[in-house]
């Protein structure tokens, strides 16, 4: 006689309104008419955004650390990880140079701010001195020494990503070098794995109520009407950024093998949550996990994602130049070539220095003017209502270009499973499973399919 155990049905689809993708959109709709319609009321929902945002950078330095450690440990050969890391930085230093170019391109042929004939000894600059204030604190070299933390353990108190990324990749390596007699630490941090990434899908059930918050409270605060004077702007700014996603990185995509707008609808839920709350740390986690089931290497997903959290801001690079020549515009400053390439050179550097940095779009933006003498920082107090709607368009570019990113090193460095990758950007993989990474050990395995 055979004893054996029932094979468990195969659940079917979830029904639309279960599915994260649904609710946060339904929520984001709900908060935009709030917002409208009864501002001040509106206004009070901030919390639940902030809520939101704090709960999942609660376990961002979990994950980053588990998903290094884990996946670095489980390397047999460890040059490995300075390569991975040598072609993410390449990667990223041309792209983000490449933002900032077309930014540059685009205010030239827009030309947005032309015509406005502003005065800037008329700017009010009360509402923005935090932010000049905070981009003279900003040094390059005070941004690396800050990657080292005070102590070991207070990577995971401050909240920085590079602290944790730096601690864990040093943990990752010291763990790999000792062999079998760091085999029971690292099966113990397998074993992790599985109830933080637990944890990561039940705070999500908790992003609609974000995204509602986050958005009723900008709509509220700053109201559609803040859009009308300067949606000439604000227009170039997204579409510049539709065509660098689309054209750009698709050109790019296309060439390693996929497609962006598959790798989006893959990331639907993300995008969407990034949206409402403008904020891509919010989506973090699950972008980790994401690439994981899609095909790329733990190791690589572990160093890529992170690293590009900071230096791979391709949305906020587009801004800065196209809202620095904006404001040159705007003020009849006329800029000599000679004074937009230094524009560029300093906003390459101001924008790695911002790295982690909260409003780091603003704070670069006001970093890089107060180099470049020539265009007068008060002139961010003329995009400072509509920035906030603009920072939402930052975050989605950045999240996507950090989603291709990953993708792209992974391929690069032979460590994409590729009909891993074609079963996730085609829909025809579980929701949460994911293709054996040959650097995971089974507790990595195990948490893909916990939920």
């Amino acid at each position: 006689m055979h004893v054996g155990t029932d094979p468990q049905p195969v659940a079917g689809p979830l029904p639309w309104y279960r599915q994260l993708y649904a609710q946060v959109i339904v929520a984001i709709v709900l908060g935009a008419l709030l917002g409208h319609y009864a501002p001040a009321l509106a206004e009070q929902m901030k919390p639940l955004g902030d809520a939101f945002i704090k709960l999942v950078k609660m376990i961002i330095a979990p994950v980053i650390f588990l998903t290094i450690v884990t996946g670095i440990a489980g390397m047999t050969q460890l040059r490995s990880v300075g390569r991975v890391f040598a072609k993410a930085m390449a990667y990223f230093l041309c792209f983000s140079t490449l933002a900032l170019v077309i930014g540059m391109v685009v205010a030239h042929v827009v030309q947005p701010g032309a015509g406005m004939d502003i005065d800037p000894a008329s700017l009010d600059t009360s509402a923005v001195q935090g932010y000049v204030q905070a981009s003279h604190e900003m040094t390059l070299t005070g941004f690396l020494l800050d990657i080292i933390p005070g102590t070991l353990v207070g990577a995971f108190v401050g909240g920085n990503i590079l602290q944790v990324l730096f601690v864990a990749v040093l943990s990752g390596i010291a763990l790999a070098m000792v062999g079998e007699r760091g085999r029971p630490v690292l099966t113990l941090l397998e074993a992790l794995t599985t109830p933080v990434f637990k944890l990561v899908h039940l705070l999500m059930k908790a992003a609609p109520v974000g995204a509602f918050g986050a958005i009723a409270f900008t709509i509220g605060r700053y109201g559609l009407e803040s859009l009308v004077n300067l949606a000439w702007l604000v227009g170039t700014f997204y579409v510049s950024a539709l065509l660098f996603v689309l054209v750009i990185l698709g050109t790019v995509s296309r060439l390693c093998g996929f497609s962006i707008l598959k790798l989006m609808r893959y990331l639907k839920a993300e995008l969407l949550l990034v949206l409402g709350t403008s904020s891509s740390e919010s989506a973090l986690p699950s972008l980790m996990e994401k690439m994981e089931k899609a095909g790329c290497r733990k190791s690589v997903v572990g160093l890529v994602v992170p690293t590009g959290y900071s230096f791979n801001l391709d949305g906020t690079n587009l801004y800065m130049t196209l809202a620095a020549l904006f404001i040159a515009q705007a003020t009849n400053i006329e800029l000599t070539l000679w004074q937009q390439v230094t524009l560029l050179l300093v906003a390459m550097l101001s924008s790695k220095g911002a790295a982690g940095v909260t409003g780091a779009g603003f704070i670069t933006l006001a970093a890089t003017l107060s180099v470049v003498p020539t265009v007068p920082v008060a002139g961010i107090a003329l995009i400072l209502g509509v920035d906030r709607f603009m920072s939402e368009c930052r975050s989605i570019t950045n999240f996507i270009g950090n989603a291709v990113a990953t993708v792209v090193v992974a391929r690069w460095e032979n460590a994409l499973d590729r009909d891993a990758l074609a079963r996730a950007l085609d829909g025809g993989a579980g929701p949460l499973a994911a293709a054996p990474d040959p650097a995971a050990g089974p507790g990595d395995r195990e948490v893909l399919a916990a939920d």
